[in-house]
This record gives C-alpha cells, structure tokens and sequence, in this order.
C-alpha cells in the first residue's frame, strides 16, 4: 500500500512500469553507466557492483532486445528487479 501512495518514484524502474523491456532495461543501463561515470576513486565496493551488473546486461543484450525470447525476457526483467537500487544515491547527469 505504502508504494501505491508514494508518489515520487526514485529508481527508474518502478517509474517506467507499464513501457516495453527494451526501454526499461535501456534506461536502466544508461543510468548505471552514468553513476559509473561519476564514481569516487576509493567507491570500490560501488564500482564492482555497477560492474558486475552492466557485464550481465551486456551479456543479455546481444540478440533482439525489442523481441525477446522468453528466457531472456525473463532474465531481463529479473535483472531490473535485482538491480533497481543500486547506485541510486548516486548523482547523476539529467538524462537526455
């Protein structure tokens, strides 16, 4: 209930719920390499987790993130939800 009544949404993914994979799964990305981008030198911990998750992305994008499979679907969809908090207390450039 708590979620249904907040109405500023932080984490991109629950704010595009409702849109296509591809663009959730996209947005997503772009936000984790920016706060890559703009990680400290001594945020390790930060920097290996962001890692670790855009490696997997990576991986999950090479065929037709339009028209995925189903187990790719699926696995994208578990990626969003795994990885939806990370870096959010991260500034961040506007997205375009």
């Amino acid at each position: 209930m708590g979620a249904i009544l907040n109405l500023e949404i932080r984490n991109s993914t629950d704010a595009t719920r409702g849109q296509p994979l591809a663009a959730r799964v996209l947005r997503r990305k772009d936000e984790l390499e920016d706060a890559l981008a703009n990680l400290g030198p001594h945020d390790v911990l930060m920097r290996q987790a962001i890692e670790t998750a855009l490696a997997t992305i990576y991986t999950l994008m090479t065929g037709d993130l339009a028209h995925p499979s189903d187990v790719v679907a699926r696995d994208l969809n578990r990626w969003l939800e795994r990885n939806k908090h990370l870096a959010q207390d991260i500034p961040r450039a506007r997205h375009r």
